[in-house]
């Protein structure tokens, strides 16, 4: 499916004096930045999503972090949990003390913290929050083999989010299906899976839905995967159309309209502990996350009426 609606709106017109690249990219930032909180719509509750996929490199955490930068940026309180033990959405969100003994996901994992004694908030916004992920987690999936309802310790330790105002959390997994990524789909009613627009990218997917489904049919009845993002979309080639329409054949209306371009500029901004909000607030890479995150925020959660 290569029609206007399968892709984000990756060409942007810009107003009759801007006659430059360089020009339209500083528009579009300033309206980015000045975006008015409060622009999108709180959901009727909150919100949470295990962000999953076992096959790496398809802009798992990349996705994670720019929806709740992007959410955050029109208005709504967003909470990051990082369960890769890499920490990479920590490290995006700006929280850069992460040694170990640092209170993170791990000790809340562990129950030696409650959730809310890990919540850091991201220098970049006051409505963004991350639970970060220190070096301790890679041992975290030892540790809770012998431990007492192993698979339902995120999920008891969100409880503590109930006196909270947070409109939105992602949980951003390792990509691998152990205790870790588990804990995420068992704590979480809804299922974001980003793939990518290129060559075996159903790879694993089959599996990861088998894997979903039996999490479902034993430890979350309420598991759905209720979103698909298609991400690294190249315009230019053949392939990322042929892609697009696998996907939207296999999962149907539950794929965003909107793709997420291939962008150097997405690419960099980690390294600068950024998200593409922050780091690039103009780039088609920035606009296609806002657009996601508006067509996520008014698509209705599942079992709610949409609005």
């Amino acid at each position: 499916m290569s029609g206007p609606d399968s892709v984000s709106r990756e060409t942007w017109t810009p107003s009759g004096d801007v006659d430059t690249p360089i020009a339209a990219a500083a528009e579009r930032a300033m309206k980015v930045l000045h975006t008015a909180a409060g622009q999108l719509p709180r959901p009727p509750r909150r919100r949470v999503f295990t962000v999953a996929n076992q096959k790496g490199g398809v802009g798992k955490t990349t996705t994670a972090v720019n929806m709740a930068a992007a959410l955050a940026v029109q208005g709504l309180k967003t909470l990051v949990i990082d369960l890769d033990p890499q920490g990479n959405a920590s490290t995006a969100l700006g929280i850069a003390d992460r040694h170990s003994g640092t209170p993170s996901s791990y000790e809340v994992l562990l129950g030696e913290l409650p959730l809310h004694g890990a919540i850091r908030q991201s220098p970049h916004s006051e409505r963004l929050f991350c639970v970060p992920a220190t070096i301790d987690l890679a041992g975290a999936e030892i540790e809770l083999v012998s431990m007492v309802a192993r698979e339902n310790r995120l999920r008891n330790a969100l409880a503590g989010l109930d006196n909270t105002d947070f409109d939105y959390v992602f949980i951003d997994c390792p990509p691998s299906l152990g205790l870790l990524t588990i804990n995420a789909l068992v704590a979480a009613p809804e299922v974001l899976i980003p793939i990518q627009c290129e060559y075996y990218a159903l790879e694993g997917v089959s599996q990861l839905m088998k894997n979903i489904e039996m999490v479902k049919a034993h430890l979350n009845p309420a598991l759905t995967v209720s979103t698909v993002i298609l991400t690294m979309y190249d315009g230019r080639t053949k392939l990322a159309d042929q892609v697009a329409v696998e996907v939207r054949g296999y999962f149907g209306d539950r794929v965003l309209r909107t793709v997420i371009p291939r962008s150097v500029k997405v690419s960099e901004a980690p390294g600068y502990s950024m998200t593409i909000i922050d780091y690039d607030p103009g780039s088609r890479g920035a606009m296609s996350y806002l657009d996601a995150s508006r067509e996520l925020a008014h698509r209705a959660s599942p079992g709610e009426e949409p609005r």
